[in-house]
């Protein structure tokens, strides 16, 4: 038996059904070459760096910033903390974490561990492969919940987010939709920090307990990949 239980915490990548951020290219699956024809079936996939399940790298935003290439193994493998949004985000969708949500998970699970990856859990992955993903408004703004500024700042200044910190989330990031100049990504990524972004299955995260390991493509100067993302649980985590 394996010591760890794995789960998923990834959409399935299906040109048809994958949501994607406004302006982004459409991910493509073209066939290539097919068994009746070569003896084997290959297929083209074009698709942004930031589609689907994904995680973000320093140089997304930051200038100065680390690549997908340079980013080191373990910063890909965090231990996880999944902050409950889901009913404050169903009531206001530009809802962001807030200081006291994290005071009050710390009041119920203990410090948040540095260099943990924080996902907040806003229940939205209900809405992939719908308009109501971006839920844009009639202006084209975007509403999607995320973290507030104010949160982050005290992840960063207390440690919790030392260098290797991440933030995760089942939206398009950790940023709300209305914030155009996406304030918390350039404050995440100010160092050496990722963010897993259209997280799904976060029901069977644990609040505390788990790990989670972001797979991908490693591109020379690349700001991101699209992911396969996994829950790894220790046995006492299981339920």
């Amino acid at each position: 038996m394996a010591p760890w239980q794995v789960i998923s915490l990834s959409h399935v990548l299906d040109p048809a059904t994958t949501s994607v951020f406004p302006g982004d290219p459409a991910p493509e699956l073209t066939e290539i070459a097919t068994l009746a024809e070569h003896g084997y079936l290959l297929r083209r996939l074009t698709i942004g760096e930031h589609s689907g399940t994904h995680w973000g790298a320093p140089a997304h935003f930051d200038p100065h910033g680390c690549s997908a290439d340079e980013l080191d193994p373990d910063d890909l493998l965090r231990p996880a903390v999944k902050i409950d949004v889901r009913a404050a985000a169903a009531a206001d969708p530009d809802y962001a974490v807030t200081v006291a949500d994290l005071h009050d998970w710390e009041e119920r699970r203990g410090p948040i561990p540095p260099g943990a990856a924080v996902i907040a859990w806003t229940g939205w992955e209900s809405r992939w492969g719908t308009h109501e993903f971006a839920n844009l408004d009639d202006a084209g703004a975007m509403h999607q919940p995320g973290f507030s500024i104010e949160a982050v700042r005290w992840l960063l200044d207390t440690g919790r987010l030392h260098r290797q910190g991440a933030l995760g989330t089942d939206t398009f990031g950790p940023d709300i939709g209305i914030d155009a100049d996406y304030t918390v990504s350039k404050l995440l990524y100010r160092e050496h920090r990722i963010s897993l972004e259209c997280l799904s299955g976060l029901a069977a995260l644990p609040e505390s307990g788990a790990w989670v390991l972001a797979g991908g493509l490693i591109t020379a100067g690349g700001t991101g990949s699209p992911a396969t993302v996994f829950g790894l649980m220790p046995p006492k985590t299981r339920r």
